[in-house]
């Protein structure tokens, strides 16, 4: 029996796990989150706590990965949901309820120093874990397929532009400049999405709690603080983020951790995030198309206008704000981050 590709079989074999993995037959989920991915998260009634059940879909997203890493991560003091039962053959645990909200959700002008100092913490704390030997490396491999993301799906699938060799021969010079600019960086686990909305407040004062961890990788530096400054889902004035940046690389030095001069640091940031930025854009047109989730696209002019704030900085990066100017523009007017 396929539970991963029968919605209704699988919404029974959920409950009935839930129901027995909490000893309460009496309980009923009601959806908590979903990730862009393939999990979902449940939140159970009528019981008090409330839990989360876990739903990672074995055939689509085996949840293993995350379990590893969410034992690395707690074995190194970095706050992580707590798991209370599981069934890895099935997909399904059972973990700690963290609330509802995220950093997402709370953050504002007022408290933004205070949390993401709390968030500056963990990932220090993230950063100074010796990252286990199997663990994938941001090698120039995945830099450049996260890149090409942004010419497959956002250039052409989305803005259904027909690349020419110009754009093509820019596209290359541009990717090699960032993908030599993210391979020179000083490496330390990465944790890839660490940003508001996969942090968590919680009330134990060990907080945040770190989501969505599983994809981590040994990589740049710089990655996971410019993430956490540069979201996905809000801005920031540069001025604000120059300052956490910098806030970040005082505390990195007094942690010990491989960041080079201030200088340098703030320009790998610069240039790290680039790459991300066109990765996002690719993921977001990706998750349009290919899997029917057109909101995360609501966001794409945030990301364009991040990537126009940095290219003027940088003479390697002309040829990508040559095709940007030439090709993306007429979709997205410049418009400030």
């Amino acid at each position: 029996m396929d539970l991963g590709n029968t919605p209704d079989l699988r919404e029974t074999a959920r409950l009935d796990w839930a129901r027995s993995a909490t000893g309460n037959p009496d309980i009923t989920l009601v959806a908590a989150s979903a990730d862009a991915g393939f999990r979902s998260y449940w939140r159970t009634v009528g019981e008090s706590p409330t839990r989360i059940v876990m739903d990672s879909p074995p055939d689509k997203e085996d949840v293993r990965p995350w379990l590893a890493m969410r034992d690395v991560l707690e074995a190194g003091g970095v706050r992580v949901p707590r798991v209370l039962a599981r069934d890895v053959d099935t997909g399904f645990l059972l973990l700690e309820d963290l609330g509802a909200q995220t950093y997402l959700h709370v953050i504002t002008d007022t408290n933004a120093d205070e949390l993401f100092e709390a968030a500056v913490t963990q990932l220090l704390r993230l950063q100074s874990i010796a990252p286990p030997s199997n663990l994938p490396a941001y090698d120039e491999a995945l830099l450049a397929r996260e890149l090409r993301l942004f010419d497959e799906w956002f250039l052409t699938q989305h803005l259904r532009i027909e690349l020419d060799r110009d754009d093509l021969e820019d596209l290359d010079a541009a990717y090699r400049f960032l993908i030599d600019a993210a391979l020179a960086q000083p490496r330390v686990l990465v944790h890839r999405d660490f940003m508001p909305r996969n942090l968590m407040p919680t009330d134990d004062g060990d907080g945040p709690a770190v989501l969505d961890f599983q994809d981590a990788v040994v990589g740049p530096i710089a990655y996971d603080a410019l993430s956490l400054f540069k979201d996905a889902f809000l801005s920031w004035q540069e001025a604000s983020v120059l300052r956490w940046l910098t806030r970040y690389h005082e505390r990195a030095l007094i942690a010990a951790l491989p960041v080079p001069s201030l200088e340098r640091f703030l320009r790998d940031a610069e240039l790290i995030g680039v790459q991300r930025h066109l990765k996002v854009l690719g993921i977001f047109a990706r998750l349009n198309h290919r899997d029917g989730k057109p909101k995360y696209l609501e966001d794409a002019a945030r990301f364009v206008a991040y990537i126009d704030a940095v290219l003027p900085r940088y003479p390697g990066l002309a040829p990508l704000a040559r095709l940007i100017e030439r090709r993306v523009r007429p979709s997205f007017p410049r418009v400030d981050a």
